[in-house]
């Protein structure tokens, strides 16, 4: 632990951890960059898909010279053979906080994968470990009938669950087939061992205007394409971008494979990544809505990351 003159380590006091959330789009990394340069701060990445090195323009990756400006952590972690899941995300940002600490620096947490913010904040339900072969039975099932699986076998895990994401539905069905309980009970009982101790916290979850934040998805997808997001999709097949089915549903990569092996056209997919991005940002904020202990922020066209901080600040 760095040392302060005239404090024993004992009773140096960790800078507060800060939450930044809020759906895609929505101009939270900008705050968290500026947040973070005001006071000290490094960033944590709390997005499921830029810990894949390679997933660049389509996630929106901080540039080079963004994290050159600020640390940032929990990018770049995964090659595309890789599986990453919630614990990994739990395990690696328990890490990269103490370290930032270490250094008497803030941490900032900044994404938008609400699951990756519940799991750091509250713990990871007691829930058996994926078996290999009923998990590959399950992904070769039809989709609708897992659907109905879990509306039958459990009505509140329907209601919840993000009924748009195979990984999550085939996740719940693959637990209530191995223990024969509901996925929505254990769900329910957090560890309290894995829980991270931040009685402060508080996430700072930022909103817009529909039209406003719709005008912004569209605006960064043309942005995406411009920048070249079918050539990079194109290098990623020759790396296991299609094998690997969780990367695969990053929002614009799953279109643009589509598009390459001719189902569309190019016209047509940066329509249906817009569509979908705009569906996707719906889906975020009903969820922290749901389930983040948020404060919300809403901004407005006019808004300068300069006038935000004073109120983040306080």
């Amino acid at each position: 632990m760095e040392k302060i003159a005239g404090h024993p380590p004992s009773a140096i006091r960790h800078p507060r951890t800060v939450f930044i959330a809020g759906p895609t789009a929505v101009g939270k990394s900008a705050i968290a960059l500026a947040l973070a340069e005001k006071i000290g701060g490094e960033i944590i990445s709390v997005d499921s898909m830029q810990v894949y090195r390679g997933l660049d323009i389509g996630t929106a990756k901080p540039t080079a010279d963004e994290r050159k400006k600020i640390p940032h952590h929990l990018i770049d972690i995964c090659d595309l053979t890789e599986a990453f899941d919630a614990a990994q995300f739990i395990r690696l940002a328990q890490k990269a906080v103490a370290e930032i600490q270490s250094r008497n620096r803030t941490p900032v947490f900044c994404g938008g994968t609400g699951l990756y913010f519940k799991a750091f904040l509250d713990g990871l339900g007691e829930a058996p470990p994926s078996d290999e072969k009923l998990r590959a039975e399950l992904e070769a099932a039809p989709f609708p009938s897992l659907l109905e699986e879990l509306r039958e076998r459990d009505p509140a895990a329907y209601e919840k669950i993000d009924r748009q994401n195979p990984r999550r539905v085939i996740r719940a069905v693959e637990v209530i087939r191995l223990t024969g309980k509901k996925f929505s009970e254990q769900r329910a009982e957090w560890k309290s061992a894995a829980k991270n101790q931040q009685p402060e916290a508080r996430i700072f979850c930022f909103t817009r205007q529909a039209d406003d934040l719709h005008g912004r998805i569209n605006r960064r997808v043309d942005e995406m394409f411009s920048r070249g997001l079918v050539d990079e999709t194109r290098e990623l097949l020759k790396h296991a971008l299609a094998e690997n089915k969780f990367a695969m549903q990053a929002i614009g990569y799953r279109q643009v494979v589509e598009h390459l092996r001719g189902e569309r056209s190019l016209a047509e997919t940066v329509e249906l990544v817009k569509i979908k991005t705009r569906q996707f940002a719906k889906r975020q904020l009903t969820w922290f809505r749901r389930h983040g202990n948020c404060e919300w922020l809403e901004l407005s066209p006019s808004d300068s990351v300069r006038d935000l901080l004073p109120r983040l600040l306080r």
